[in-house]
């Protein structure tokens, strides 16, 4: 199946609310948009990958923080506490097991449980 990432960007605004684009063997592509801070969290058994379409923003983890850029990705490991921060809007690839929660180990007002498929 083709998809064509720009297309798909143009299909929402929404910011913190990733939306599904395809899926291998269990494994989630997750396009999503996000500016400003995100909440701190872990996940337990899922790593993650990041990986910035356009824009730039910085994970930070406890103890450092790791900026990126378009064209470069990140694999937070599982178990590893961090939280994505974008001064202007990014546009961001995530790959990760279709169990991922968003915010992982929190629940809160940016929880989304029911991801939408575009």
């Amino acid at each position: 199946m083709k998809v064509n990432l720009a297309q798909k960007l143009e299909l929402f605004h929404d910011h913190w609310s990733p939306k599904i684009v395809g899926e291998v063997n269990n494994v989630a592509v997750k396009l999503v948009k996000f500016q400003g801070e995100f909440v701190w969290h872990h996940h337990e058994l899922e790593d993650e990958m990041f990986y910035v379409i356009a824009g730039e923003f910085d994970m930070e983890f406890r103890e450092k923080t790791v900026h990126l850029t378009a064209g470069e990705f990140l694999i937070v490991p599982k178990g590893v506490e961090h939280r994505p921060v974008a001064e202007h809007e990014v546009s961001v690839m995530l790959i990760e097991p279709n169990t991922v929660l968003n915010t992982g180990n929190v629940t809160d007002e940016k929880t989304v449980v029911n991801l939408e498929r575009l």
